[in-house]
């Protein structure tokens, strides 16, 4: 249900306002996954935005299947064409919004948006994402300042925890209180974030077209006359 409301919502947000929204796979359990072209997203199951590292993935997760363990991923979710003004500063903040939103995706264990828990190790004279007249500089902050959209491009990530349900045996309690071990047999995901991409998509467009709707009944149809300011684009 959520991505067929997530698919109307893109089709509005790109109609109206010419918002694009993409999704990746970042991270499968240890193996990173450098951006090397949006077109080959779209050409393999694991969402990846990189041809040539598809054959590790495979090899990858047929040994893990085989082990009957499991791992998890890093998926990104970017929205490009926002316009500025988007949120609100308190209650409604925009990336509280769109945080609050991906955490209630399945195995989702973490949420970042813009440079996330990297700024943690950065000074405030690299984080913070200078303006010159043909736009930013950077984008640290993700496209979203003091709870409002910037015009930048929208860039969340999110960590999927690796899957429950695994063959190797687990330590647990039953009703009693007593030690038991656990054994999943069956069919199950050895990586659950691999199918993530699509529910984050439209999660995502689902918070924004809220969002759109929200400045619309507040401002009317009022344009700004400021002029748009570009930005760094991933």
């Amino acid at each position: 249900m959520r991505v067929a409301a997530g698919a109307i919502a893109r089709k509005w947000l790109r109609e109206r306002y010419g918002v694009t929204i993409e999704g990746w796979m970042s991270q499968l359990g240890p193996i990173e996954i450098p951006f090397v072209d949006a077109a080959q997203i779209a050409e393999n199951p694991f969402f990846a935005p990189n041809a040539a590292i598809v054959p590790q993935l495979e090899e990858y997760m047929d040994a893990l299947r085989k082990s009957g363990d499991s791992v998890g991923a890093k998926i990104n979710v970017a929205a490009r064409g926002v316009p500025p003004g988007w949120g609100e500063p308190v209650y409604d903040r925009l990336d509280a919004d769109i945080a609050y939103a991906m955490m209630g995706i399945n195995a989702v264990k973490g949420v970042e948006v813009g440079a996330g828990f990297a700024c943690v190790a950065q000074k405030g004279s690299e984080h913070g994402d200078e303006m010159t007249p043909d736009g930013f500089l950077s984008n640290n902050a993700g496209g979203v300042l003091g709870g409002i959209s910037t015009g930048q491009e929208i860039l969340v990530s999110m960590a999927i925890k690796p899957t429950s349900s695994i063959r190797l045996p687990r330590r647990s309690i039953n009703r009693e209180g007593e030690p038991i071990i656990v054994e999943t047999h069956g069919r199950h995901d050895p990586c659950v974030g691999i199918r993530a991409t699509p529910i984050a998509e439209s999660m995502l467009a689902l918070v924004l077209i809220d969002h759109a709707l929200r400045h619309r009944a507040q401002c009317a149809d009022v344009h700004c006359q400021t002029p748009k300011i570009g930005g760094k684009i991933t």
